[in-house]
């Protein structure tokens, strides 16, 4: 069965014009059709995301990404599980060789409660319990995790901000221990990420080669 990215909104490393050079934001439907370079369905149905490290980005960053993300917000209490499951593997990775590989991000800011990265051969994890919290608490989810391998990650949360991440690759598994959002996150609204966000800042210097380019085989997201 093939990936249906068609109603995700995708970010791209694409410019959204040749005078507002700000990633390019549309429908998934509308990447499959228009820009096969960053976004591909692939013949066994799986969907390749490419983000060169020089390109467009969004008006805070100067770091790209080919990244989709739910078209519909959410609050923590409209279900009582939200699940984010992708199962993919990375092609290639920028020369810093870390990326996000999957959110659940926060309308309206920069600083998401759950950011989870391929960081050198790892899962690892960044975790805000407060909305106020500046600086993540970071862990490691998975070591081992080579370039090239198939690899299932899952993001968990309950109606009542209880999060849990884990990741499975070549017979090993890793999970978090359970992580408790706490109540300065219920007014607020979310969606799910996933796929290639590079963690290495662009210049005029940045070659060309540089980048990020990974393969999801399977995407699940449940709201029940």
């Amino acid at each position: 069965m093939s990936v249906d990215i068609d109603d995700l909104t995708i970010t791209t490393p694409v410019a959204r014009s040749s005078t507002n050079p700000v990633a390019l934001e549309l429908s998934g439907a509308q990447a499959l059709s228009r820009f096969p370079d960053v976004v591909r369905m692939l013949d066994d149905g799986s969907v390749q995301f490419t983000a060169p490290t020089r390109g467009a980005s969004s008006k805070s960053t100067r770091r790209t990404r080919c990244e989709w993300s739910e078209s519909v917000d959410w609050k923590l209490s409209s279900a009582a599980n939200h699940v984010n499951r992708q199962t993919l593997r990375l092609d290639k990775v920028n020369s810093a060789r870390k990326v996000v590989i999957a959110q659940m991000h926060v309308r309206g800011d920069d600083g998401p409660p759950v950011k989870v990265f391929w960081n050198k051969g790892s899962i690892t994890l960044g975790f805000r319990p407060r909305y106020d919290q500046t600086t993540p608490s970071n862990s490691t989810i998975l070591e081992g995790v080579p370039l090239g391998t198939v690899f299932s990650l899952e993001i968990h949360v309950s109606s009542k901000g209880l999060v849990t991440v884990s990741a499975t690759c070549n017979g090993a598994s890793g999970s978090s221990t359970p992580l408790q959002l706490d109540d300065s996150w219920n007014s607020h609204l979310f969606e799910f990420h996933g796929g290639i966000y590079n963690q290495i800042d662009y210049n005029d210097a940045t070659p060309a080669s540089d980048g990020s380019v990974c393969v999801i085989r399977e995407l699940g997201l449940r709201h029940e």
